[in-house]
């Protein structure tokens, strides 16, 4: 997946279990590909949490951080006025998310990343 953007929003969030199944189909089917309309999103994915274990420092370790959310959505931005505007605000309260699902969340972290490096153009990195 090549990052090209500046800015990465990370909205990440527990869900009921008993409302999973609708959770997904509403971010998947309306959610998504309506803030994907927002002028200033660029793309957008979600990821759900998977246990690791790696090596770290010569050994092979299991990563586990506590109270870590399940599902996040990564959006691409081309700056951090993209959440601030009104098509954002209005995408963001469509369809079934506000009534239907957003009740039903909770551990609830967005959090905005500026891009430091290195630059997509000049490091020969997009193809990661």
């Amino acid at each position: 997946m090549a990052i090209d953007a500046q800015y990465l929003l990370a909205a990440s969030m527990d869900v009921k279990s008993d409302k999973e199944a609708l959770f997904n189909e509403v971010y998947d089917d309306e959610h998504l590909p309506t803030v994907l309309t927002v002028p200033g999103v660029l793309s957008a994915a979600r990821f759900k949490t998977q246990d690791l274990t790696m090596m770290l420092g010569g050994e092979r370790r299991t990563i586990v951080v506590d109270d870590e959310p399940r599902y996040t959505a990564l959006y691409e931005l081309e700056s951090p006025e993209v959440v601030k505007t009104h098509a954002w605000a209005t995408a963001t309260e469509q369809g079934r998310w506000p009534t239907e699902v957003r009740p039903y969340t909770e551990n609830r972290r967005h959090v905005l990343r500026q891009r430091i490096g290195p630059n997509p153009s000049n490091c020969g990195c997009n193809s990661l």
